[in-house]
């Protein structure tokens, strides 16, 4: 499989990994890009050029908190996800499952297959 990502596709994704990923805990940002690379088995690998831009827009409309915390003599940004960001990761994961199913399905033969394709 190829490191690279298509960013056309890609679109959306970062904040439905980030979403996801701080639903069970909190993390800071450059723990989430590691988390990224990790649960992704390096499938998709963002930057911190991509990450803390989605962290601070998350965190503006509400959908994220963050707090400083002291570790190691050095103050880090951990983030955790809001109700609203919770509803958010909800409407996000219904809307990526249901384009998944679509695109399996036309795959694997579905219904005007072979005009998707």
């Amino acid at each position: 499989m190829s490191k690279t990502t298509n960013p056309n596709f890609m679109n959306g994704v970062p904040e439905l990994l980030i979403l996801r990923l701080l639903k069970d805990h909190e993390m800071y940002g450059y723990e989430l890009v590691q988390a990224i690379r990790t649960v992704t088995h390096e499938a998709i690998s963002l930057g911190e050029g991509v990450v803390y831009p989605v962290l601070h827009a998350l965190e503006k409309d509400g959908a994220l908190k963050s707090r400083r915390k002291a570790v190691s003599g050095r103050t880090r940004v951990y983030y955790t996800v809001t109700p609203a960001g919770q509803k958010r990761l909800t409407h996000l994961v219904s809307n990526w499952t249901k384009l998944n199913d679509v695109i399996a399905s036309t795959l694997n033969g579905g219904a005007y297959a072979s005009l998707a394709i």
